[in-house]
């Protein structure tokens, strides 16, 4: 997808599952056209580095090796801290180059889910990492209460050329919902705002079974942080939360992210969802978001939209909004 804006967004981004990297786990990445190096230590922190060691280049997430809390290169063993340093060269152990560094990439780990921040100049995090237990304080707080996300209510798509704006600028486009994913009514927009790096906003499900009446099924509320992910908590015929995310892999594709905390059954103890509520989510919730990848892929960006009057606001908002993630200009421009 050609969008007139860059794919090196700001903000913090979703990049995998916290299960995925056992203790001296090491696995190569790419994320906005960036070569990456993922690796968790022998304390058990995560870290992500530039992938190329500055010696003589060789990816370090190909065959590197975690020693303490560095990774080791395969190609002549010079070692790399969680910061980026070189902390030691073999055949000068006393001599590191202390010059070099490798970027560093700032990397948080919440309820089973790993989230990293970039920014094109590599500057520290603007913001906070919301809590997706914390944001919505007015259902239950307890993560104890909800089953575990990973594996069994996750999910990822990955190369799905759709830019992370496309993916956001679905809350307020009420509309598709009946056309893309089968729903018997038509949601409404109850509230929308947007809060410094946070794009709110509350959608209503009518109540079939009282046709003209303000009644709501369901009600969503979500939150993006950013353009990486939203984070969602359901209320009234389902009480679900979840995470949807996207992130660049370079200026064509993204991967994305999903999963699911579901409510504990009463009396449920374990933190692994029996079989019938594994089968019911995966039914109604795992498989239907991916519908939208359908019409992403093949998807034309579309900068003055003839927007019928219901959404023109708040789409147009949004889109204004998004700009403020945008610190540099897209790879077109930088061309011409």
């Amino acid at each position: 997808m050609k969008v007139p804006f860059t794919w090196k967004v700001t903000g913090w981004f979703m990049i995998g599952w916290s299960a995925e990297f056992e203790v001296g786990a090491v696995k190569a990445l790419k994320y906005f056209g960036e070569d990456l190096a993922a690796y968790r230590d022998e304390s058990g922190q995560l870290h992500v580095l530039e992938a190329h060691c500055k010696h003589l280049g060789a990816h370090i997430g190909h065959g590197g090796k975690v020693v303490g809390d560095c990774i080791e290169c395969p190609f002549h063993g010079w070692r790399w801290g969680p910061e980026g340093n070189n902390t030691y060269i073999p055949y000068q152990p006393d001599q590191p180059n202390r010059g070099l560094r490798l970027r560093s990439y700032p990397v948080q780990e919440q309820y089973g889910c790993i989230f990293m921040w970039y920014q094109p100049d590599g500057e520290p995090p603007q913001w906070e990492l919301p809590d997706i237990f914390l944001k919505f304080p007015q259902f239950e707080t307890d993560p104890n209460a909800y089953y575990r996300p990973y594996p069994e209510f996750s999910s990822r798509a990955d190369g799905i050329h759709v830019h992370p704006q496309i993916v956001a600028e679905n809350g307020p486009d009420s509309s598709h919902f009946r056309y893309v994913h089968g729903a018997s009514v038509t949601p409404v927009c109850l509230h929308w705002e947007h809060v410094d790096e946070e794009w709110r906003f509350l959608t209503g499900w009518p109540d079939a079974r009282h046709p003209g009446t303000d009644r709501m099924a369901l009600k969503i509320h979500s939150h993006f942080s950013g353009l990486g992910f939203a984070m969602s908590a359901f209320e009234g015929s389902s009480n679900h939360r979840l995470i949807f995310a996207c992130t660049p892999v370079d200026d064509e594709v993204s991967d994305m992210f999903y999963s699911i905390w579901w409510p504990k059954v009463p009396g449920e103890t374990s933190d692994i969802p029996p079989a019938e509520v594994r089968a019911k989510v995966e039914r109604q919730f795992l498989k239907t978001v991916w519908e939208d990848v359908d019409i992403w892929e093949h998807q034309k960006y579309i900068e003055n939209p003839p927007l019928a009057k219901i959404d023109a606001k708040p789409y147009m908002a949004m889109r204004k909004w998004a700009q403020r993630f945008y610190e540099v200009p897209p790879v077109d421009a930088v061309r011409a």
